[in-house]
């Protein structure tokens, strides 16, 4: 049963009261999360695999979704505001389909149809999520800054996501703290809520790593607190900037968006605004992965082209290192080195961001890819030093090293199979189905549950 915290509602003001004397003990009934974290056992999902036939050219048009990371964030958004929020673009995945249950089962009311999504949050009962649907996505947990922001105190499970390296919350907590929380950490959950009993106050925080998820946080938290709050050394990716647009057209005052430091200004509420989700950088890149020529002939869509042969063949010996935007991005590391693996010349790929996302390699050397790692640090061997892709049966044990083995998959000769599809669909909205419209060689195969007589 998921247990929901204490806390005071008063039904005609609908603001939260902390119980200071006795934090994060429950008033509200603890059944209601059970009715809405309580595994389906009628509609289990199915296990996917994916089918390749290796050697066809990609061509055409293909329309690339909504940013990922840029939604879940903007989902998690609207906890600052009040009445409804309707967003446009926002992809139909796993990762934000979940997203959904988390904000459900604060009694935030969510419909959502073709990309199209309203959150109507003036039905909030709680201030803590379902712990079960916080540890299915990393996003999950982005919601304990808003509910801070907007009724003083949070109960947030551990986040969960993909299993690429640690990625601890001290950013966070210590952030919080600098704006007047006080934080503690129970029984595998982040317990806080602001120290005077209203709200949180403006302050400023040095953070040590520019890292997305503790800058989006803490730019919400910031939004409606007491002052203004200067955060320095944040992070300046195109969904930090998406989440500071969406919350300055909800009325907050986010200045310095795309730069190192984000000065706010704390609002007393803020409203839902109509927004759009900006397209998908990483899907797009994921099609030069592939050895595309790219042409964007909308905001949303794309003229794919195979690259000429004298341009193709010039692709060789590189060296990549990962890092915060505007360097090589973390979430392209697995694409590049199932790139490289089919031109010539030796090639590096350092990853500096996450310290277990290496994971694919495996499956990429089951296809015939001669890479070799050393900690954080790939070595690839080209097609003119022995790289020389087949067809097999390979496994995705994460969403971007399952977006890698597609791609290999698409350069091998013959036949190949991925299991571990769930991963992949996390993040990408009908994957298969966009590389087949392409021209890909590749199918899906579902595989029913077997019932037990």
């Amino acid at each position: 049963m998921c247990e929901s915290m204490t806390l005071f509602f008063n039904a005609q003001s609908h603001h939260f009261e902390p119980n200071l004397r006795k934090p994060f003990l429950c008033s509200v009934k603890r059944t209601h999360f059970s009715q809405l974290c309580q595994p389906s056992t009628e509609n289990l999902p199915p296990d996917h695999g994916l089918i390749l036939v290796g050697g066809s050219k990609l061509s055409g048009h293909v329309n690339i979704s909504g940013s990922k990371n840029s939604a879940l964030a903007i989902l998690a958004g609207t906890l600052c505001c009040s009445k409804t929020s309707k967003l446009h673009n926002i992809p139909d995945i796993s990762d934000t389909r979940e997203m959904f249950s988390i904000l459900q089962s604060l009694g935030v009311r969510v419909e959502a149809s073709n990309g199209e999504v309203t959150v109507d949050t003036d039905g909030i009962r709680s201030v803590e999520p379902c712990p079960e649907s916080v540890r299915q996505t990393r996003g999950g947990f982005f919601v304990v800054g808003p509910l801070l922001a907007r009724f003083g105190e949070a109960v947030v499970a551990l986040p969960g996501g993909c299993d690429i390296g640690t990625r601890p919350i001290d950013l966070y907590i210590r952030g919080l703290q600098a704006l007047g929380a006080v934080v503690e950490l129970r029984d595998g959950k982040v317990c806080a809520f602001a120290v005077n009993g209203k709200r949180l106050v403006g302050g400023k925080f040095h953070l040590d790593y520019p890292s997305v998820g503790a800058t989006e946080t803490l730019m919400m938290a910031a939004s409606m607190a007491d002052g203004v709050t200067t955060l320095c050394n944040v992070a300046q990716e195109p969904e930090v900037v998406d989440l500071a647009w969406f919350l300055n057209k909800s009325g907050a005052c986010v200045e310095g968006e795309g730069s190192d430091t984000l000065v706010i200004k704390g609002r007393n509420q803020l409203h839902g605004p109509e927004f759009t989700i900006i397209p998908d950088r990483i899907e797009a890149d994921k099609l030069s992965a592939a050895g595309c020529k790219i042409i964007e002939t909308t905001q949303n869509t794309l003229e794919i082209s195979a690259l000429p042969g004298d341009i193709a063949r010039d692709i060789r010996g590189v060296h990549v290192k990962t890092g915060p935007f505007p360097q090589f991005p973390t979430d392209l590391q697995p694409q590049i080195m199932a790139l490289l693996m089919t031109r010539n010349g030796s090639s590096i790929v350092e990853e500096s961001v996450f310290d277990k996302r290496m994971g694919h390699v495996r499956e990429l050397q089951k296809l015939g890819g001669r890479i070799q790692v050393c900690g954080n640090t790939a070595f690839i061997k080209g097609q003119d030093h022995g790289s020389a892709l087949y067809g097999t049966t390979v496994c995705a044990t994460n969403l971007r090293g399952g977006a890698a083995l597609i791609l290999a998959g698409m350069a091998a000769e013959g036949i190949t199979k991925i299991d571990g599809v769930a991963h992949i669909d996390r993040g990408y909205q009908n994957l298969d189905m966009k590389l087949c419209s392409l021209g890909a060689n590749i199918r899906r195969l579902i595989s029913l549950p077997v019932c037990q007589a």
